[in-house]
C-alpha cells in the first residue's frame, strides 16, 4: 500500500513541475514573424514574471492617439544574463522597440530588442528569428 501511494505522490508531483511547460508556447504559435513593428514610446509597466518578462509601453500617434502594447521579453533570468536589470527601465522611460506583432492582431508583441534615447540597445528577445548566434539558450 506504501508503494502505491508512493508512486501515486510522485506521479502528481511531475504532473505539477511540468505544468508550466504546458502553459509555455513557441513564438510561432502566437508571434507572426511577417508582421515586424518598430514601437517608440514611454514605459509604464515593467512585469519580472516567468515564463517571460513583459514591458508595458504607451505609444503615441502621428495624430495624438496613445496605444498601449505590451512586449513580450526573454525571461527574468536571460534578461539578466544579458545586463538587464529590473532597475534598467523606469516608469517613463522612453525608448524604441523591434519585435514582432502578435498574430491576432492586438497590441502584444514578442521583442527582439530595445533602444534607449542614449542609443543603448539591448536584445529582450527570448523566441522569436532575430536571436543573435551567441546568445541562443
Amino acid at each position: 500500500m506504501r508503494t502505491k501511494l508512493a508512486v501515486a505522490a510522485a506521479f502528481v508531483g511531475l504532473l505539477l513541475a511540468a505544468a508550466p511547460l504546458w502553459a509555455h508556447h513557441a513564438f510561432q504559435a502566437e508571434f507572426d514573424d511577417k508582421k515586424p513593428v518598430h514601437l517608440k514610446g514611454k514605459v509604464t509597466k515593467m512585469e519580472w514574471i516567468n515564463p517571460h518578462a513583459w514591458i508595458h509601453i504607451d505609444v503615441t500617434d502621428p495624430d495624438g492617439k496613445v496605444t498601449s502594447w505590451m512586449v513580450e521579453c526573454g525571461s527574468p533570468n536571460i534578461m539578466l544574463r544579458r545586463g538587464f536589470t529590473k532597475d534598467s527601465l523606469e516608469f517613463g522611460t522612453e525608448l524604441s522597440v523591434e519585435g514582432y506583432q502578435a498574430k491576432n492582431g492586438s497590441n502584444r508583441a514578442n521583442g527582439s530588442s530595445v533602444t534607449f534615447r542614449d542609443g543603448r540597445k539591448l536584445f529582450v528577445g527570448g523566441s522569436n528569428p532575430d536571436i543573435p548566434q551567441d546568445k541562443r539558450e
